[in-house]
């Protein structure tokens, strides 16, 4: 099956990103940005976390936190996926890409 990858613009901290992803994954893509551009805004603006590359890891380490959270919180334990196992990985990767190329 040959996917077809598009490029979104989206803006973290003032900074414009080229993300490459397939056309399905775009609104995910888009939501996440803005969610993380909002928490590391959030973090700069507080004058508690200098850096960019500082704030990035907190806000990192926070979304982290928040999924582990959801996880134990949850009532039915549920495995998951290998669809989500690669989704994720491939979200991780994309956002080292970003972080090591500005």
């Amino acid at each position: 099956m040959n996917k077809r990858l598009q490029t979104v613009l989206v803006t973290i901290m003032g900074k414009e990103y080229k993300i490459a992803c397939e056309q399905h994954e775009q609104e995910n893509l888009l939501k996440s940005a803005h969610d993380l551009n909002e928490q590391m805004c959030k973090m700069r603006d507080s004058g508690k976390v200098i850096g960019p590359e500082r704030i990035a890891v907190m806000a990192a380490l926070n979304l982290s936190h928040e999924l582990q959270t959801l996880r134990s919180n949850s009532s039915t334990v549920t495995p998951i996926p290998q669809s989500w196992k690669v989704y994720l990985s491939n979200m991780v990767t994309k956002i080292e890409n970003v972080l090591d190329n500005p």
